[in-house]
């Protein structure tokens, strides 16, 4: 034994870490085996040993020894085998290890390392690998880098872009394509590739392509167009592989449907937003002075900071922040006035979106409004903004249809039509790109908007709900649908259904169609299952075929997907799609002789191999026949045909030199092919090389060829095809080509072309074939293309049209000897389903297509819809360059948004661009086949619709454009745009003619066609067209039609025809008999049944039906004379049959329902085809069936009947016609527009009689009805035959009569507008008409006469002739005002009406007319003159006679419009500026009349108030009562004439004028009481009123009420205001509510009432601290008092326990009346009755509020507190006041003080310091603050300051009264004794009494004696309270009964003085409050006994006040007096 193998062998007997750690090498490489034996030894993965083992390969291998590195790589792999996930804890450290020291070694270790790599992925230690590959790709050895990209390359392509992320591949990436070595480069390059398989092409070229340098771009670009298909795993991470069931189950699920597992293992879309890192923006934006930018003044800055945005937020994925500011920024900026500012903020909003997704969410729904608001910008930039930031929120998820559907819903009712089509375009975006989930949770959201819209007037907003409705129902299918859908018309339901059929794709579009996509593939279970096979992530390159499954299952599954596509096609072969396709391993291993022969076992003799071993050919000859003979003695061959074919290509071998042998081994490979069921296709593999060399070969070709072909049968041509490319094209014998390629001719002419890649063989023979300096190369490459010829046609052409010319001659020789053969059939059937069918890629004449979806570009798009026509053409001619590139051959995918762009092109400005735009189309159509009826979004009805064009080239290149539509698609699929094109009034005749032409021609063609019944109506039609052209080309195509369909189909749809179209019909069927019947039931069906065509026929040229125009003039040379008196009989005897019924039915009416959808027009606009129908439907539901069917007919003469019918019975059916007054307006519509003229003379006969019978039911036309009738009968005036213009004008001016002048008048100026010459002179006379006769009802409209006058510049004479006798009518009437009106004109006009007005006032003065101008007279005259019955003047008697004003038929209220004022020449209502005047056109002319006379007052107010000042606001002051008293009265008449249906205009105006008035303080103030009254009445009726929302401008009236009230309850004089307030708490009298009632009881509309007046209190109280002392307490407590004595107690008691709110709002003004004065309210009862029996209501709530305000301490010391009872508790005690003047004063004044102290009465007590030093001023206020602090005398001395500043500038109240005057020491004359000093304190006052003071002495002057005597003796003591002569009393002027001044007397002059005042207490005169202050005198006159010297100054209320309460003190003594 040697050292070493005892070395080894004690070695062995060390610990594992030893051995390993050895310093001999061959003791760790013994050590490295047995731990690779061992581990190999181990099957449980949770075998302890392997945890020992796995800390010793770090340093293993790191062995310095490579031997020894190469054995631990052994080992570690075996390792890795045995274990599981948990050694993935070791992964790290092992890992770096291995890219530290084995990626430079040798080959083998390399090899080695590279599978411990990926067995560590399989253990799902994908960390550790990528990070140990970073380090690896960072080496400087570039040798070393290139396994470790190798090694990510093979763990993405066995593993996927499931366990390997891509992201962190893409990070490595970068910097590998800058690498200085070439094979880094490349291999970086194939990595990328792969990574294109896993992630698609897109993502990798949006993050790494920036990054790269322009060469190594391009070299990517050419490589990434052989990347096809998605790629999918082959290998199985380890906890996958533990799950999967045993081989035979694997077996079985792979022959059912797929598995579940399979599904997972679908290749996945990869987010790109994912792979790359979120960048942070907002810092940049910070720096980049954005917020300084945004707010800048100049656009350009603006846009700057914005586009500064937008371009950091273009990167990929944007790092989350707080955007909300940034957000609220661009919402300003999306409304910036700079168009381009607003749109980079859009964009800039967009990538927001894009960049944050989810992030950005809640800033979307608040961006949402905005966005869709902005939607009505017009510029397309803007739209297409707008357009692709809001597509962005949703597709990013920032957006979901739930969170939108408010919005949305907002959206489309927005009132722009462009905001809601596109709104509702988004919807469908939305739709389209939403899961199928997601629509059902929304989709019952979104069909009621979308339901909606489709009854919108504008077409663009229908179709986009249209396509919404097509979406949501692809997306969840019809059933959800179905309830919604039963509400639509059948025109709108076929429509409907027909895109819900067009917008559905292919079957492979759903997530179902590819079921075998799934199974293709075998996927490996790892490394221990099969041999490594080391891949280079080079071989990707060009050149090098990738050595992987997921290509070919790739292909598998997308030719299976294909296949099933094409089924629905109904061409080619179809792929069954049930048994998915197995994968089959194509490529053969290498196997040994002995393996081959052990396998073999005894099928083959020993002897038999023995001999083809042989040296001797002959011996291999016998050998070779006696192995034929036991080959096909074989019974079954399938189990050893692998076998058998291996042996032959080992021995003999294709090498064999004897041509015989060469023979039998092909006879028997041959034999082999054919027989056994199946051939693998690896056996193909190992014969094909040898057998293509054979074909060369003259002895054995006739063999080989057989065999070639019989190979064809067993695996189909495609695969052999496809090997023999690379073996010709290689090999050195240009014979092996040329006789190759002759075959192909062969196999070609056998097997067709169905199952060749056609794409591939055309290429082989274009580079290969003739390109070959071989003359027999090229020769059979030609016989081949011609064979291609004869299966696929000259569309191959297209393919090789770069060929050399002399060969493209060649070539077309060719084709003449096979000529194209559409029903070829191929002669041999291949036995085995091939996957390369080439109509799974091209289609059934098999050529291949290209997919062009990535050429056409959002650029190229966007260059179609350029301004600029240039870029248009260009984008054109792009698309055809891209036609051509794709040799005319594409694929639909992705050409939906290309036509869409190509349709608008169509109606280009450019001829030039429609005849190009037309000419592509064409080629789009040929290039991609029949796909294109469902790709082409309906482009073929604006194909059609050139046909309109005048010019003939236009239409040539139409039907060019349709031929070469036709020869891609069926005609069939065609008919319903061409019916539709064929009845389009816009199509003129020379289009239908061609159009009739071409599809006779096309006709022609058929035997048979059915589906050509279809063009049946618009050919008979179009057979009594005016235009002989199209009568003729109609009637040559009923032939064909009658041809292909047969007589007895055209038959039966006879029912559909009507008229003298049918009458030739007949005749054209007449020579086939049988049709009598038929033509019979058809007449009779057709009169009474309305389908579809029969609706689409009555509206040709958009004005009716074309038959009825020269029906009359070809129906008595093509009818049969008989035929129409027998119709006449059948009509006849159905009349009778149903005379008995009423002629109109009104069963089911609402004429509400069908007004409510007219939308109010002054342009008139062609009926629309479904508003013919609903006119039809309608005629048909409410006329009886006799009626209906004259109405309805086409001939216009049954239409004459049915006037007639109507006519001779309108007299008695008044009530029935209003009710279907709309119905048959529109029907007059469409006559008007028919233009027969018959028809029209008997319309305009009728209508007559019909408006008579309207004004004699007293009906007025509604809005709805003059807006359907109206705009025609303008429209139409201008009729060329002046007969029938005459009725027109006559018709016109009834109209004007019956409805209204005023509301003529605007669809009259429309008029004016019009293209018609005729109605221009029309429109203006009838201007002139009312100008000279209803100038005051249009006098509010006189400015539109600037329209009149613009038609005076006219080039057509008889038009500026008409509107200047019209402006010369204007002139006669408004004299030289009319210049105000015409607006600007040029010098020329302006001559011209000069010399016209200068005429006029000479005819004027001849017919002695007067002067122009004077009319204005006449109706102030007329005015004055009708004063007497102002109702009947203002056309409003609807509310004196107490009738309704307002119901939907508007009976009653003729006078409205006919009785008017009686002038002969109307007041135009300018100029006026009298004031007097101004008053009596508002107090009696009619509404629109007083408008004229506000607006002088209105001006009148604006001067005065702008000089208040001056002597003119004096002179209104007086005259403000009855002005407002005149609007009062006006508002009630205004607001019922506008009721009526008229403008609310007159209502704006008086409630304007009042808003001027009550702004002014001064004229607000001078408005009395009852006015006030009334007013406030009228308007909160009116606020109550439900009728005024409904009105024109409902809305503004009800705020410019309440506006208007608030400003009355601000300025007004708030004593009246309180009063009347109060007044009205009471129930209205019923009288005052106006008519009509409503449903509502009188009861709750007086709570309603109440309620009104409360909230107006409430608002009049709560400022009741400030204006205290602007208000006549005794007058609101006499409102008061009223209130309660009314309601008694009982009723107060009730109402109190109810909560009753009128009695609350009552106390609530006592209660705070009583806080803000406390006792001293006492003093202003003078005008309650306290002294009745029993005591008012008033004082014990009086009492109440004392004594609980007392107890809350809120009281000021004015008054007694403690008295709880209003009789004197001293009544007996006559002792005197001891109070001196001074003590009184003091304490006054601390009273005060104590006011100013507390914030809330701090002004009031300022005041009235003020006053107490204005009335003393000898008194010294300061000498009381000497002990308060220096800021609270500051404090006073300032608020005098301004208080006397206040009284300067007059803001002071003109009576402030004292609670008691303080009393000064005043020297009296001798007359009268000195006063003494009245008691300031009650309490001080009540305990003085009890002590026995007596009241001080008062003398009243003699005067006021004497009537108090007199009042005395007239009334008697103790009158009782009389409530209502207190009411009478209201209304009547009151007499001043207090004395003017007080001076000392007798205790009995003041017990007389308090007697009159008792006696007089019942007849108290409100209007006392109206009074001046008393005025002191120190010397009073004669008559009064003349004062001596000061007295007393008092207030009058304090004086009253004193009264009273001296009358109480006393009341005791009156009994004895």
């Amino acid at each position: 034994m040697s050292e070493d193998e005892k070395l080894l062998k004690e070695a062995k007997k060390l610990p594992w870490e030893d051995r390993l750690a050895h310093k001999n090498w061959k003791v760790r490489n013994d050590a490295n085996i047995d731990l690779a034996a061992v581990c190999d030894g181990i099957t449980d993965p949770k075998d302890p040993r392997l945890r020992e083992f796995g800390p010793f390969f770090r340093k293993a291998v790191a062995d310095s020894n490579a031997p020894v590195q190469e054995k631990a790589l052994d080992a570690l792999i075996a390792f890795l085998k045995a274990a599981d996930a948990d050694a993935g804890r070791y992964a790290k450290e092992v890992c770096d290890a291995i890219v530290t020291k084995c990626l430079t070694g040798r080959p083998k270790t390399v090899e080695k390392a590279q599978i411990s790599f990926m067995l560590w992925v399989e253990l799902e230690a994908v960390e550790a690998f990528l990070d140990a590959m970073e380090k690896a790709i960072k080496n400087k050895v570039a040798k070393a880098v290139v396994p470790a990209i190798d090694v990510m390359f093979q763990a993405l392509s066995e593993f996927g872009s499931k366990i390997i992320p891509p992201k962190r591949i893409l990070k490595m990436l970068p910097e590998l394509f800058d690498h200085q070595d070439q094979n880094v480069r490349a291999s970086s390059k194939g990595l990328t590739l792969e990574l294109c398989r896993w992630i698609g092409k897109d993502p990798v070229k949006s993050i790494l392509f920036e990054k790269m340098r322009d060469t190594m771009k391009k070299e990517l670009e050419a490589e990434l167009g052989n990347v096809t298909g998605n790629a999918k795993p082959t290998r199985k991470i380890r906890s996958e592989q533990d799950k999967e069931p045993e081989p035979e189950a694997v077996s079985e699920a792979v022959g059912s449907v797929p598995t579940e597992e399979s599904v997972a293992d679908a290749p996945q879309e990869i987010d790109e937003y994912d792979l790359v890192d979120p960048v942070d923006i907002l810092t940049p934006l910070e720096k980049s002075g954005f917020w300084e930018g945004v707010k800048a003044s100049k656009w350009s800055e603006r846009k700057e900071a914005v586009a500064e945005l937008t371009k950091l937020a273009s990167t990929k994925k944007i790092a989350p922040g707080d955007f909300s500011e940034v957000c609220r920024t661009l919402k300003k900026l999306i409304t910036d006035v700079n168009i381009a500012v607003a749109v980079e903020a859009i964009q800039a909003l967009g990538n927001l979106a894009r960049g944050l997704r989810t992030h950005f969410s809640a800033s979307c729904r608040f961006l949402l409004p905005v966005l869709l608001e902005k939607l009505k910008e017009k510029k397309p930039t803007s739209t297409e903004a707008l357009t692709q930031t809001l597509q962005a929120m949703h597709k990013s998820g920032c957006l979901s249809l739930t969170d939108a559907v408010e919005d949305v819903k907002v959206a489309v009712k927005n009132k722009v039509p462009l905001v809601r089509s596109l709104t509702l375009s988004w919807v469908t975006f939305c739709i389209e790109t939403s899961n199928k989930a997601a629509i059902l949770k929304v989709h019952k959201e979104y069909v009621p908007i979308c339901m909606e819209s489709l009854n919108d007037g504008t077409p663009d907003v229908r179709d986009a709900a249209f396509s919404a409705l097509a979406a949501i129902a692809k997306m969840v299918g019809m059933r959800p649908l179905e309830k919604s859908l039963e509400k639509l018309d059948d025109v709108r339901q076929k429509k409907l259904s027909e895109m819900i059929g067009g917008s559905t794709g292919d079957p492979s579009t759903y997530p179902n169609s590819g079921v075998n996509q799934s199974s293709g593939g075998v996927i490996t279970t790892g490394a221990s299952d099969s041999s490594f096979v080391k891949r280079s992530a080079a071989s990707m390159l060009s050149g090098k075929k990738p050595i992987a499954a997921a290509p070919a299952a790739t292909k598998k599954a997308t030719s299976g997907k294909s296949g099933t596509n094409k089924k629905g096609d109904g061409g080619g072969q179809t792929t069954k799609v049930s048994k998915p396709v197995e994968h089959e391993d194509v490529e053969p291993t290498e196997m040994s002789l002995e393996e081959i022969e052990s396998r073999l076992g005894s099928l083959i003799q020993a002897e038999t191999i023995t001999q083809l071993k042989s040296a001797v050919w002959k011996e291999r000859l016998e050998a070779i026949v006696s192995f034929k003979e036991q080959v096909e003695s074989q019974t079954d061959l399938d189990p050893s045909v692998e076998m058998f074919t291996r042996l032959l290509c080992v021995i003999p071998g294709w090498n064999e030199k004897n041509v015989q042998v060469q023979q039998q081994v092909i006879d028997i490979v041959t034999h082999i092919a054919a027989t056994a069921s199946k051939f693998p296709k690896k056996c193909v593999v190992l014969c094909l090389s040898g057998i293509t060399e054979r074909v060369a070969d003259i002895k054995t070709r006739a063999q080989a060829m057989k065999c070639l072909s019989t190979f064809c049968e067993a695996v189909g041509p495609g695969f052999i095809f496809e090997r023999m490319y690379k073996i010709m094209k290689e090999h050195k014998n240009p014979k092996v080509l040329s006789e190759g390629l002759l075959w192909m001719v062969s196999a070609v002419d056998d097997f067709g072309t169905s199952h060749i890649k056609l794409k591939d063989l055309i290429d082989f023979c274009k580079d290969v074939g003739l390109q070959s300096s071989a003359a027999a190369t090229r020769n059979a490459t030609v016989k081949l293309i011609g064979v291609l010829h004869k299966f696929v046609g000259p569309d191959i052409k297209g393919f090789l049209s770069d060929v050399k010319p002399a060969l493209l001659s060649t070539l077309d020789a060719e084709y003449e000897k096979n000529p194209h053969e559409a029903s070829a059939v191929p002669k041999k059937v291949v036995k085995v389903t091939d996957s390369t069918s080439s109509v799974a890629t091209g289609g059934m004449d098999g050529l291949p297509r290209e997919d062009i979806s990535e050429k056409i570009t959002p650029t190229l798009l966007k260059g179609l819809e350029s301004s600029d026509w240039k870029v248009r053409l260009e984008s054109i001619e792009s698309v055809t360059k891209i036609l051509e590139e794709a040799n005319k051959r594409i694929l639909p995918a992705g050409t939906g948004d290309l036509f869409g762009a190509l349709k608008g092109r169509l109606h280009d400005s450019n001829k030039n661009l429609i005849i190009a735009t037309l000419s592509t189309i064409g080629a789009l159509a040929t290039a991609m086949g029949q796909p294109v009826e469902k790709s082409s979004k309906g482009i073929l009805s604006d194909v059609l619709k050139c046909l309109g064009d005048n010019k003939k080239h236009m239409r040539e290149c139409t039907l060019s454009t349709l031929d070469a539509w036709l020869g891609a698609a069926h005609l069939d699929k065609m008919l319903p745009y061409i019916t539709a094109v064929l009845t389009d009034a816009k199509v003129g005749a020379e289009g239908r003619k061609d159009l009739f032409d071409w599809l006779s021609r096309q006709i022609a063609g058929l035997v048979e066609f059915p589906d050509a019944i279809q063009l049946l109506k618009p050919t008979a039609s179009a057979m009594t067209d005016k235009s002989a052209d199209v009568r003729k080309a109609a009637e040559a195509c009923f032939n064909e039609i009658l041809r292909v369909c047969g007589q007895e189909t055209v038959s039966k749809n006879l029912r559909d025809i009507q008229g003298s179209a049918l009458a030739i019909i007949s005749e054209r069927l007449k020579p086939y008999g049988a049709f009598q019947d038929n033509y019979e039931s058809g007449r009779s069906v057709s009169s009474s049944m309305t389908s579809k065509s029969s609706l689409k026929a009555a509206k040709p040229n958009g004005h009716g039906d074309r038959t009825s125009r020269h029906g009359s003039r070809n129906a008595p040379s093509r009818a049969v004379p008989s035929k129409g008196s027998r119709q006449e009989s059948i009509m006849s005897v159905q009349d009778i049959n149903i005379q008995s019924q009423a002629l109109i039915s009104l069963k089911d009416s609402n004429k509400d329902d069908r007004e409510r959808i007219i939308v109010r027009r002054f342009k008139f606009e062609e009926l629309r085809i479904e508003q013919i129908q609903d006119l039809e439907n309608d005629v048909m539901k409410y006329f009886r069936e006799d009626l209906h069917r004259r109405l309805l007919s086409a001939d216009f003469k049954k239409q004459v009947d049915g006037m007639e019918m109507l006519q001779k019975t309108l007299p008695s059916m008044g009530k029935e016609v209003i009710e279907v007054l709309d119905i048959l307006l529109k029907w007059f519509v469409l006559r008007f527009c028919e233009s027969n003229t018959s028809c029209l003379l008997k319309v305009l006969e009728f209508l007559p009689e019909l408006l008579d019978l309207l004004r004699n039911e007293s009906y007025t036309m509604t809005e709805a009805e003059a807006t359907i009738f109206l705009p025609c009968l303008v429209e139409k005036s201008g009729h060329n035959i002046e007969k029938v213009r005459e009725k027109m004008r006559e018709l016109m001016k009834q109209v004007i009569q019956t409805y209204s002048a005023a509301k003529t008048f605007p669809y009259i100026l429309e008029g004016l507008r019009s293209r018609n010459n005729r109605t221009r002179i029309e429109s203006a006379d009838h201007v002139g008409f009312l100008l000279d006769n209803y100038g005051a009802e249009i006098s509010s409209q006189l400015k539109s006469l600037q329209i009149v006058a613009s038609l005076t510049a006219e080039r057509d004479g008889d038009t500026r002739k008409a509107a200047l006798n019209t402006l010369a009518i204007g002139y006669k009437i408004l004299g030289d005002d009319i210049w105000r009106y015409v607006g600007k004109l040029t010098e020329a006009q302006r001559s011209m009406l000069d010399d016209r007005f200068k005429w006029k006032a000479r005819e004027m003065e001849k017919r002695k007319e007067g002067r122009p101008g004077e009319a204005r007279a006449a109706l102030r005259r007329s005015v004055r003159e009708n004063v007497s019955d102002p109702a009947e003047q203002s056309g409003d008697l609807s509310r004196s006679m107490g009738i309704p004003t307002f119901n939907r038929e508007n009976y009653g209220l003729p006078e409205i419009h006919t009785d008017r004022l009686p002038m002969p020449r109307a007041y135009s209502g300018v100029g006026l500026t009298d004031w007097n005047e101004a008053l009596e056109i508002i107090e009696y002319g009619s509404p629109e009349q007083a408008v004229e006379g506000m607006k002088v007052v209105c001006h009148e107010l604006a001067q005065a108030t702008a000089d208040p000042e001056g002597s003119t606001m004096d002179d209104i002051v007086k005259d403000a009562d009855r002005l407002v008293s005149c609007l009062a009265n006006k508002v009630a008449k205004t607001f019922d004439f506008s009721l009526t249906g008229a403008s609310s205009r007159s209502c704006k105006y008086v409630l304007n004028t009042l808003m001027q008035t009550f702004q002014n303080k001064r004229l607000a103030y001078a408005v009395k009481e009852s006015t006030l009254d009334s007013l406030i009445t009228e308007l909160l009726l009116w606020l109550l009123d439900d009728r005024v929302p409904q009105m024109d401008d409902g809305s503004q009236l009800l705020r410019a009420l309440n506006v208007l009230m608030l400003k009355i309850l601000d300025n007004a004089e708030r004593t009246s205001s309180f009063a009347v307030l109060i007044n009205l708490l009471r129930p209205l009298d019923p009288s005052r509510w106006p008519s009509p009632a409503s449903n509502e009881s009188l009861a709750i509309r007086n709570q309603k009432f109440s309620d009104l007046v409360v909230k107006c209190l409430i608002k009049l109280t709560k400022v009741l601290q400030n204006t205290i002392y602007d208000v006549d307490l005794d007058r609101i407590l006499q409102s008061i008092h009223v209130y309660l004595q009314e309601l008694g107690m009982d009723e107060i008691r009730k109402r109190a326990g109810a909560d009753d709110k009128p009695l609350r709002m009552v106390k609530t003004v006592l209660h705070e009346l009583v806080k803000l004065r406390g006792t001293a309210i006492k003093g202003h009862l003078s005008m309650v009755p306290i002294d009745m029996q029993p005591q008012p209501i008033i004082l014990a709530y009086i009492d109440l509020n004392l004594q609980t305000l007392a107890a809350a301490r809120m009281l000021t010391p004015s008054g007694p507190v403690g008295q709880t009872h209003w009789s004197d508790s001293t009544a007996n005690n006559a002792a005197p006041a001891t109070h001196s003047a001074d003590a009184q004063l003091k304490q006054e004044l601390a009273a005060i003080f104590k006011k100013i102290g507390d914030k809330q009465t701090c002004s009031i007590g300022l005041y009235e310091l003020y006053r107490i030093t204005q009335l003393y001023p000898q008194v010294d206020i300061f000498a009381q603050l000497q002990n308060a602090s220096e800021a609270f005398r500051t404090y006073i001395r300032d608020g005098l300051a301004q208080m006397e500043k206040n009284a300067a500038a007059g803001r002071t109240p003109s009576s402030v009264p004292l609670s008691t005057p303080p009393p000064a020491t005043l020297n009296l004359s001798p007359r009268y004794g000195a006063v003494p000093p009245v008691n300031a304190d009650p309490l001080n006052d009540s305990r003085n009494m009890n002590a026995g003071g007596e009241p001080p002495n008062f003398s009243l002057p003699p005067s006021f004696a004497e009537d108090d005597h007199r009042l005395a003796n007239a009334v008697p003591q103790n009158a009782p309270y009389d409530p209502s002569g207190l009411q009478q009393n209201f209304d009547e002027p009151r007499n001043d009964r207090i004395p003017s001044g007080v001076s000392n007397g007798t205790l009995d002059a003041i017990r007389e003085r308090m007697k009159s005042i008792q006696l007089a207490a019942g007849g108290v005169n409100p209007e006392s409050r109206n009074r001046p202050l008393v005025q002191v005198n120190g010397n009073v006159g004669e008559g009064h006994g003349g004062m001596q010297g000061g007295i007393l100054p008092m207030d009058e209320k304090a004086l009253s006040g004193l009264q009273a309460r001296m009358e109480r003190l006393k009341s005791g003594s009156f009994d004895s007096m």
